[in-house]
């Protein structure tokens, strides 16, 4: 018989299994679970785990306002120029 995963256990298991669907439930429940532990070693072993659950909602997060001030395309990179070597003031001959 098995006995059910720890509350550790099931913040690691939300923050690798998280999708861009699922980042705001699994966040809120991880959450939960962080909030029930006893100890703070048990909170700072699994902080690595909210910090990146945290970290991935931000970055899933599109805002309507965001996506539409996007440019659509845009103009292709101009190549760079060789820089000119300093003047010192000294005259050399032209070949």
């Amino acid at each position: 018989m098995s006995r059910p995963p720890d509350a550790a256990e099931q913040i690691r298991r939300l923050y690798f299994d998280a999708t861009k669907r699922t980042i705001a439930a699994d966040l809120e429940r991880a959450i939960a679970l962080l909030i029930s532990l006893e100890s703070d070693e048990a909170r700072a072993r699994v902080a690595v785990y909210m910090d990146g659950l945290s970290q991935m909602r931000s970055e899933w997060a599109v805002s309507p306002a965001a996506a539409s001030a996007a440019p659509s395309a845009s103009p292709p990179a101009r190549a760079a120029r060789p820089k000119r070597p300093a003047r010192d003031g000294v005259k050399r001959p032209t070949p």
